[in-house]
Parts: C-alpha cells; sequence; structure tokens
C-alpha cells in the first residue's frame, strides 16, 4: 500500500508555491490543516482535501487548528460530508484501510496556549494518558508531533533544542505491531529515519519560514 503523507499546510494548500502530491493508495495529513484555526480555514482544508483523488484520505487536527476542536455545526457537517469522498478525520480513534490498522491523535505537549494540549507526564488529564489510548494492535500511528529524540525529527533551530514528547515515545516503544509513526509540528525536523524496524516520518510541508515546499512523504507499507 502507498502511503502518501504531508502535513502542516497551514491554509497555503492552494498557494502557488504549494508542493504537488502524487498519487498513491492513502494520503494522510498530519495536522495543522490551517494557519488561525478560523472555521472558513478548516472548512477550505476540507473541501480541498476530499477533492484528492486518492482513494483514501486521512487527516487529523494540529495545535493550530482551534476550528476542528470547537466543532463548530458547518465544521462538524462538512467533515460527515466528505466521508462520502473517502475522508476520514481522526480524532483518539482508529480505522482500518486495506488491512492496516490506523490510530490518529491530535495532542501536543503544552507550548503557549495552542489548540489540542496537555501537559507533559502520565498524571490525570496529562498527555500520557493520550498514548495510553492507542490500540496494542496499531500499525499506521499519526500523531501531530514528534516523539522525543528522533534523530532530529523533533529537533527546531528555535532554542536549538529536542521538543518531542518523551511519553510518546514510550508508547511507540510499546507498540509491537507498528510499522509506521507519521507526524509533522516541528518544521525544521522534516525527514525520515528507520529505528528499530519502524518507520519515522516527519513530514512538514511548511518550512521553518513558511513555505510549503517540501515534497510529501512516500511510505510504502
Amino acid at each position: 500500500m502507498k502511503l502518501v503523507i504531508i502535513s502542516d499546510t497551514h491554509s497555503l494548500h492552494k498557494s502557488k508555491e504549494m508542493v504537488q502530491i502524487p498519487d498513491g493508495d492513502v494520503l494522510i495529513h498530519c495536522g495543522d490543516v490551517s494557519n488561525a484555526g478560523y472555521e472558513q480555514e478548516i472548512l477550505g482544508f476540507i473541501k480541498w482535501f476530499s477533492a484528492q483523488p486518492h482513494k483514501h484520505k486521512v487527516f487529523i487536527a494540529g495545535n493550530h487548528d482551534f476550528g476542528l476542536q470547537l466543532k463548530s455545526q458547518a465544521v462538524t457537517d462538512a467533515i460527515k460530508e466528505a466521508e462520502e469522498r473517502g475522508v476520514v478525520y481522526l480524532e483518539d480513534s482508529g480505522v482500518e484501510i486495506g488491512g492496516l490498522k490506523f490510530w490518529g491523535s491530535p495532542w501536543t505537549p503544552t507550548f503557549f496556549d495552542w489548540a489540542f494540549m496537555k501537559n507533559r507526564g502520565d498524571e490525570s488529564d496529562c498527555i500520557g494518558q493520550v498514548w495510553q489510548q492507542v490500540p496494542d494492535d496499531t500499525q499506521v500511528l499519526i500523531t501531530h508531533g514528534p516523539p522525543r529524540l528522533m534523530n532530529n525529527l523533533d529537533y527546531t533551530t528555535y532554542g536549538h533544542i529536542n521538543v518531542g514528547c518523551d511519553d510518546l515515545m514510550i508508547r511507540v516503544n510499546q507498540l509491537q505491531d507498528l510499522r509506521l509513526n507519521c507526524f509533522g509540528h516541528i518544521h525544521g525536523g522534516y525527514g525520515v529515519r528507520e529505528i528499530d524496524g519502524k518507520t519515522f516520518v516527519n513530514a512538514s510541508t511548511c518550512t521553518e519560514k513558511y513555505y510549503p515546499t517540501n515534497e510529501p512523504i512516500i511510505v510504502e507499507l
């Protein structure tokens, strides 16, 4: 199965700088579909995403996507209508496609006051509890942010630090069936790493300067 992975398009999906998206069996967007999270931005993205030719299209929210966290009636209706075009929105939920078990979650560790954020740790209502919801048999894990210390996939030049989630890394190591963890969030960490038989993909489409010029990443499973 050919997976085409993008992320962090920040409402630039129709700009002239936006890279061309290749064909594939499943198109995955790892969140930050919008820039400011306004309802109209979310609706515009869903319309564009629905029109992509891929048979299956899966997306999650990111920390910019307040409109998906608030879930107005218009956004809820648009997601429902998009299902008829092969679109699946995952929010701490899963779907099986072609025998592969996908799970998607938008949460990232708290940083200022953005959408879908929880404090680090495994205490009640912290992000560690979110990752414990991921089923043991998950094969494709779609998260907005990366695990911690992913060989520079979670490295940001703003502060020159690794900012991935320790609790996500713990859960990833526990998932024996996991084949792919794809994410974005950290624009400067764009790339692919193979670690202990698992593929990790930072598919941020936008660069650190918010140009949507990073190529979609293709993974064959």
